[in-house]
């Protein structure tokens, strides 16, 4: 990954690249984001440029023996800590365990989701972190002498999912780092994230891509009409993530909005069988995949309530979400809109807190039955 493959972003490009020819380095960084805006291809360039041997004013030269090794991803100096689901059968306990299938899986896509990690490690159910287990490794290995490089990269993705022996650990790390180690945090969460970790690290925030920025890599990348493209960039809310599942109105969209449909016409009609049975379908989705349901029932409610409002610069729904809400939108109006967002919050809180999801959907659909006939 290098600066020229980032979408937009050229401010936080610059920022980087200045911090590297100067020599200020802070040797804790926290590149956040809300989704799909690029924090990871960043530092993943920004790590990059840092080792380069023959760096120019604009990116890394991409011929020198270190740019040769991250084409691979394979540079001795560079560590991965990423969250994982442990496999025990297979031994597989610790992000080593992933490496050869974590190299793979970033070639292949720089920009990337959770969601997509998980499909990649066949997740299941199961809910990925960082393990305690995971501190031992990274002791070991800034504790070893750098190999070749001007600076040793501990590269963290999601630090929000450190288990909290491992995140204290890591704390240390940051308090006293060894010489010429730097620390790229990439989160999505960063209130999550331990808070003495948090005020030790200088924060990059990475703000959505700009619409222009989308429309023409979607032009470039997806050979798009300009006016398609705008219109998808539009939708996309600066995540070039979600404008490249709008092209296609990808699977996992569909099948929320169809989840969401029927959620709300169980609640309408009180069809308590209905809703016992999307229950049971939703509690087989795996936890990450029923959180990221409940996030898309507040998008698709907050987007209803503002349909009612006949502005589409302020819609962010595609085709077949918006012929859906011409129906809908005159049931999430003033007197139930915060409450139904509180109730998808609430649901979507204690899925993070494990409990049992055929009673949370359950309860939920009961708990919308009530509120959207007000």
């Amino acid at each position: 990954m290098y600066f020229k493959d980032i979408i937009g972003q050229e401010e936080v490009k610059n920022r980087l690249i200045q911090s590297a020819r100067s020599g200020i380095v802070p040797h804790a960084q926290l590149f956040t984001e809300n989704g799909g805006a690029g924090a990871f291809p960043l530092a993943l360039a920004y790590a990059r440029y840092l080792n380069c041997q023959a760096r120019g004013s604009e990116d890394a030269c991409g011929k020198c023996p270190s740019c040769l090794k991250f084409n691979e991803l394979a540079h001795p100096d560079l560590h991965f800590v990423f969250p994982i689901i442990s496999k025990k059968e297979k031994k597989k306990e610790v992000c080593d365990d992933y490496i050869s299938e974590w190299r793979e899986f970033l070639l292949d896509r720089p920009y990337f989701s959770l969601d997509d990690w998980l499909n990649e490690m066949d997740a299941g159910n199961s809910q990925a972190i960082i393990y305690s287990k995971e501190s031992d490794e990274i002791i070991r290995k800034l504790s070893l002498k750098i190999y070749e490089a001007d600076y040793r990269i501990l590269f963290v993705w999601l630090p929000e999912k450190l288990h909290p022996t491992c995140a204290n650990k890591l704390l240390k790390i940051i308090e006293e780092p060894p010489a010429n180690t730097v620390i790229l945090m990439v989160s999505e969460t960063p209130d999550l994230i331990l808070g003495t970790i948090l005020s030790r690290a200088q924060r990059i925030h990475v703000r959505p891509i700009q619409t222009e920025a989308i429309a023409q890599a979607l032009i470039q990348l997806y050979h798009l009409e300009p006016q398609d493209a705008m219109q998808i960039a539009h939708l996309a809310d600066g995540n070039f993530l979600q404008a490249v599942e709008a092209i296609s109105m990808g699977e996992e969209n569909q099948f929320f909005l169809e989840q969401f449909k029927g959620m709300m016409r169980n609640s309408w009609s009180r069809n308590v069988k209905g809703m016992k049975e999307m229950g049971d379908l939703m509690a087989g989705i795996g936890r990450e995949r029923q959180k990221n349901f409940l996030a898309y029932c507040q998008h698709l409610i907050r987007e209803n309530f503002i349909y009612r409002f006949q502005a589409p610069e302020m819609n962010y729904m595609n085709k077949e979400e918006s012929h859906f809400s011409v129906k809908f939108s005159p049931f999430v109006n003033e007197r139930n809109v915060f409450d139904l967002m509180d109730e998808l919050a609430k649901a979507e809180r204690h899925i993070t807190q494990n409990v049992n999801s055929k009673m949370v959907f359950f309860d939920l659909g009961l708990r919308i039955t009530v509120l959207i006939k007000k």
